[in-house]
């Protein structure tokens, strides 16, 4: 997935009002394919889920600005929950979710991508 294609399918989803909770979830796949592109493109293979797991082993090779690594904290909390339907007692997960919330995953995945683009080869 490039970053025009996650960003779009999450944008899509953000301005979908039934849908927040899987924008939020599709806006965290799009960073974790990238993020996962870069510690291949470093020479490293990244396992599981966790962006801010993976971000801080990318982090060994280079810099990775402390605000990334919040903005991978966010995203990492819509891997499971927007998924599940028995991720909350009760309900659906898209009663859980907002525009808010899917608006702030969109930045959040938009800045880690744009990192990680800035990095990749090719990227220029």
């Amino acid at each position: 997935m490039s970053r025009e294609s996650g960003i779009v399918s999450g944008r899509s989803w953000t301005s979908s009002m039934d849908y927040y909770e899987w924008a939020c979830f599709t806006l965290q796949q799009a960073a974790e394919k990238v993020i996962k592109a870069l510690g291949l493109a470093l020479g490293l293979t990244l396992w599981g889920h966790s962006l801010t797991e993976m971000l801080k082993l990318i982090g060994q090779r280079i810099p990775v600005p402390p605000e990334i690594l919040d903005h991978a904290r966010l995203l990492d909390l819509y891997y499971i929950l927007p998924r599940y339907s028995n991720g909350f007692a009760s309900g659906k997960p898209a009663d859980y979710f907002t525009e808010a919330q899917a608006q702030g995953a969109l930045d959040a995945a938009d800045h880690i991508i744009r990192l990680c683009e800035s990095h990749l080869p090719g990227s220029g």
